[in-house]
């Protein structure tokens, strides 16, 4: 069926009271009324349907659809329409015959024959502008009598044009983290032990052993006098430096990791056997090379690195050789501050975590965020509420301690986007993201900076990922950028 838009239905926005017997363009009807736009072309058309019109013989009917902006302060005039009574039709044929016809007379000229069927094919094309977005088109009749002057004007709202509303967008809800079944954490540091030469034995008052054996005790305390923790196991492995000969040094970092476990046990009885495990590596090169790359200032850092790089499998052979290039001085330093660092005994304490009531983990929060899980921080987090300063604070803590959980991230970044706070957003996701519901609020947050083609980028980074809301996202930006495009 036909759609037909009754003129009649129209807003009728202004007719002169002297000419109220007129009402011309209540008798009209619009049929199949369009605006479309296409590329930088806006393009109107309608039927305009004058079967009910009954004009005076003696006048005319200009009709000028006008495009308006929604404030009013703007507009674009169409190509007008003139209709013309019986009479009026013979004045302007011989007007035009005389070349009488002032510039800018309507092209589309139209004899109206009252009481017959008659419809006018309008179509007409401009110029797009971003203000057309959300106006409306009027429908202006001029009408103009005998002596050709001017007997009355109404003006008609004859609808909305180029309709737009700000996408909504579709996100996912707060996510999850993951419940850790088990809380498992672990400590590890190194103990830098002072030997005589070519000794193992720990002798507590050599040099600064005392303080590094404290150090090791007091890291122990931390973990099994915490009632929260325990203790699951005590990882210790010796080190040893490239100097002499490496079935030598293989030897001597075994013997200095078994006589430091077995102080460190024997100060720490209450802690079971079972839970401590020894281990050697010998002569640590890679620790070698690192700490040669860290001697910026040393004159012979190029001679030392190059002949590494010229190292084959015996590395004895090579540490020789590293000797021989060397004199007395530089040899001094490689041996007291380059060696030094790579005799040691690493030490790593593992020990799992009770889980926390809300309550304390609120308090945890602040004072031992790394005992928490994601989940338990997540959940701290949501006891604020969403809208609360409380939530963000404890999101931060929460990446500070878990920079690496989807989970958290995202819940930080939609925060930021539901405040507002954009660039936040973005700063959260743009680096890290990489599954479809983080890449599509990212493409949220980007369009809601004014950031059009990285949102719609982002978009279908989501789309690709497999994040099906992320399409109808896609299709709304896109339209929208085809609408506001010139």
């Amino acid at each position: 069926m036909k759609k037909t838009i009754l003129l009649a239905g129209w807003l009728l926005a202004a007719c002169p009271a002297a000419f109220a017997q007129t009402h011309y363009l209540e008798s009209l009807k619009l049929e199949n009324q369009q605006v479309s736009k296409t590329g930088s072309r806006v393009t109107v058309s309608a039927d305009i349907v004058l079967d009910e019109m009954e004009l005076n013989r003696q006048q005319s009917l200009r009709l000028v659809p006008v495009l308006v902006s929604a404030d009013g302060m703007r507009q674009q005039e169409l190509t007008p329409v003139l209709i013309e009574g019986k009479v009026r039709s013979k004045v302007t044929a011989r007007r035009q015959a005389l070349g009488e016809m002032p510039e800018g007379e309507s092209t589309l000229r139209l004899k109206r024959k009252n009481g017959e069927e008659q419809t006018v094919a309008y179509q007409a094309e401009t110029s797009f502008a971003p203000w057309m977005v959300n106006g409306r088109l009027e429908l202006r009749g001029y009408i103009t009598g005998c002596a050709a002057c001017s007997e009355g004007d109404e003006i008609l709202t004859a609808g909305e044009v180029l309709p737009y509303r700000e996408p909504e967008f579709t996100l996912a809800t707060v996510m999850q983290p993951a419940e850790e079944e088990v809380k498992r954490r672990a400590e590890g540091k190194s103990a830098r032990l002072e030997y005589p030469v070519n000794g193992y034995n720990v002798l507590p008052e050599y040099r600064t052993n005392r303080v590094e054996l404290d150090s090791v005790q007091h890291s122990l305390a931390l973990v099994k006098d915490n009632p929260n923790l325990t203790v699951t196991g005590i990882y210790i492995t010796g080190y040893a430096s490239p100097e002499g000969s490496m079935a030598y040094n293989e030897k001597l970092s075994q013997r200095r990791a078994q006589t430091f476990a077995d102080y460190v046990q024997k100060h720490n009885k209450d802690l079971p056997k079972d839970l401590w495990h020894v281990s050697w590596k010998g002569e640590d090169w890679d620790g070698f090379v690192a700490q040669v790359a860290q001697a910026e200032d040393w004159p012979a850092r190029a001679k030392v690195e190059e002949a590494i790089a010229q190292c084959n499998d015996n590395l004895d052979a090579c540490e020789w050789k590293i000797r021989q290039q060397l004199s007395a001085d530089d040899y001094r330093y490689l041996i007291d501050e380059l060696y030094a660092p790579l005799r040691r005994n690493d030490y790593r304490i593992e020990y799992t975590v009770r889980n926390f009531t809300p309550e304390e983990a609120r308090q945890m929060l602040e004072v031992r965020p790394d005992l928490l899980s994601a989940a338990e921080m997540q959940r701290v987090a949501d006891s604020y509420g969403r809208d609360t300063d409380g939530y963000r604070k404890a999101l931060d803590t929460a990446l500070r301690t878990y920079p690496d959980n989807v989970a958290l991230r995202y819940n930080a970044a939609l925060a930021a986007v539901e405040t507002e706070h954009y660039d936040e957003a973005i700063a959260l996701l743009k680096k890290g993201a990489t599954d479809g519901a983080s890449l599509n609020l990212l493409g949220v947050a980007y369009y809601k900076s004014g950031q059009a083609d990285k949102a719609e980028e982002t978009f279908a980074r989501a789309v690709k990922a497999g994040y099906s809301d992320a399409s109808g996202n896609l299709k709304q930006l896109q339209e929208a950028k085809a609408l506001f495009s010139e």
